[in-house]
């Protein structure tokens, strides 16, 4: 079977990672969890002191990025990929609430995005790749050979979210995590680089009521139609 490339966009907190790594692991693909690279960059910036109390720095950011390296390991234990930020597995950092409120805003510099889409191009060029994110199947991978778009109500994703950062140990309100939601969906839908819209010819994926596995399933079955059609 030819290897495809699987675009994956959708709202915060709707199960796309979840999804592309169940995904990507059936088909013995490699998953890049896009999302987690832009968060990489704020984490760092964050350290840096470049956002800091409200204050956000635009153009100390974009300073920031020649020091910074990501690269994505498998992980035997959770049978899935950490994501590494200078040699340091930060998968646990990058889902902090302080990442999640100001991400969005540094995944809107358009040399942040120009940056972290060469990286995403780079690993796609031997296809066979699942990548997840907001602008994966619009600008990222136009030509993907499969391209969806995930969605979910939003206090369904809300309760997924909180319940995430509770079994993490973070000490959060449910209302603060639906709050923060809306606006990271406002912020990534109204953005001026590359806003996250569904691409024509994507299709849609409403999972608010889908269990993981009928997810996976339903998505095979696109995979099977797909390659039928392709070879």
């Amino acid at each position: 079977m030819s290897k495809i490339i699987i675009a994956i966009d959708g709202y915060s907190s709707c199960g796309k990672s979840t999804v592309a790594k169940a995904l990507a692991a059936h088909l013995g693909y490699a998953y890049v969890d896009s999302g987690s690279m832009y968060r990489c960059i704020t984490l760092h910036a964050l350290r840096k002191g470049v956002i800091k109390d409200h204050s956000f720095m635009e153009d100390e950011i974009i300073k920031l990025l020649p020091e910074i390296n990501l690269r994505f390991k498998f992980n035997p234990t959770t049978k899935s990929s950490d994501t590494f930020l200078n040699e340091e597995n930060v998968e646990r950092e990058i889902r902090q609430m302080i990442v999640s409120e100001n991400v969005s805003k540094v995944s809107a510099i358009r040399e942040v995005r120009v940056k972290m889409i060469a990286i995403q191009r780079e690993l796609g060029k031997s296809k066979g790749i699942v990548v997840d994110g907001r602008d994966i199947g619009t600008n990222v991978f136009p030509d993907a050979e499969l391209k969806l778009f995930m969605t979910a109500d939003t206090d369904v994703r809300a309760k997924r979210r909180y319940d995430e950062l509770k079994a993490k140990g973070q000490h959060v309100l449910l209302l603060d995590v639906k709050t923060n939601l809306i606006d990271r969906d406002y912020q990534d839908t109204h953005r001026k680089e590359n806003p996250l819209v569904q691409a024509k010819d994507a299709i849609v994926l409403d999972n608010s009521e889908l269990t993981r596995e009928q997810q996976l399933e339903f998505i095979l079955n696109l995979i099977k139609e797909l390659t039928v059609s392709i070879n």
